[in-house]
């Protein structure tokens, strides 16, 4: 299977946009787990939680000797190490016992949430967590990363849902799917330091790290 997470083995006429897509996407995704290396100093020892973990770029795939929890809405492979396991769960219902975890981690996750959702992903991730990093893309980037489309995250919802169609992914338009901005992810992380991963100029990506004084006592 293809580690392209674009690949969907869709037409001819979108598999060149889809290849390019998976390719910076990986790019991407391999420094991310570089700067989450380096930003939340994991250690051996650590308990990791890995919040809508998917199947193709956990933390367990990409550190098969941390001890990690995935969690997802549905079964998930790549979590047969013994000091790795799966649980099927909510992200807004975790069912693990405070600060049970050392790092809690969630890639690419928060925007799928419904919006009147997500203040109790947040909430849960910082209950089960001593410490956390939540990455999502940023609204104000000009592609759409899931569509693969321009400005498509700016339209009204009824025009969205009609431009999705023009997607080389043809994949069906997603209701719960709306990207946050700074804005919106500091009043969900009120405690967290917001990073950013850049493209040139433009900020991609968003990622909140926290609690703020874990890393400003670190300095």
């Amino acid at each position: 299977m293809s580690d392209n997470p674009y690949d969907l083995g869709r037409n001819r006429s979108s598999r060149a946009a889809i290849e390019v897509a998976g390719w910076f996407s990986q790019r991407a995704r391999r420094r991310r787990y570089d700067r989450f290396r380096r930003t939340m100093r994991p250690q051996p020892h650590d308990r990791l939680l890995d919040v809508g973990c998917g199947s193709g770029w956990s933390l367990a795939q990409l550190d098969p000797d941390a001890k990690v929890t995935g969690v997802d809405l549905v079964d998930r492979g790549g979590f047969e190490r013994p000091n790795q396991r799966f649980v099927a769960a909510d992200a807004g219902a975790l069912p693990f016992t405070d600060n049970s975890f050392d790092v809690g981690y969630s890639n690419a996750l928060i925007e799928h949430i419904p919006v009147e959702q997500r203040p109790e992903f947040a909430d849960e991730l910082r209950r089960v967590a001593r410490r956390y990093w939540v990455q999502t893309p940023n609204f104000w980037f000009p592609l759409e990363p899931h569509a693969l489309l321009p400005a498509v995250q700016f339209l009204p919802p009824r025009v969205r849902r009609l431009a999705w169609r023009a997607s080389p992914r043809q994949i069906g338009y997603e209701e719960s799917l709306s990207l946050l901005s700074r804005f919106a992810l500091a009043r969900l992380f009120d405690d967290a330091l917001i990073l950013e991963e850049r493209v040139g100029p433009l900020v991609k990506s968003l990622i909140a790290v926290g609690p703020r004084t874990h890393f400003r006592a670190r300095r």
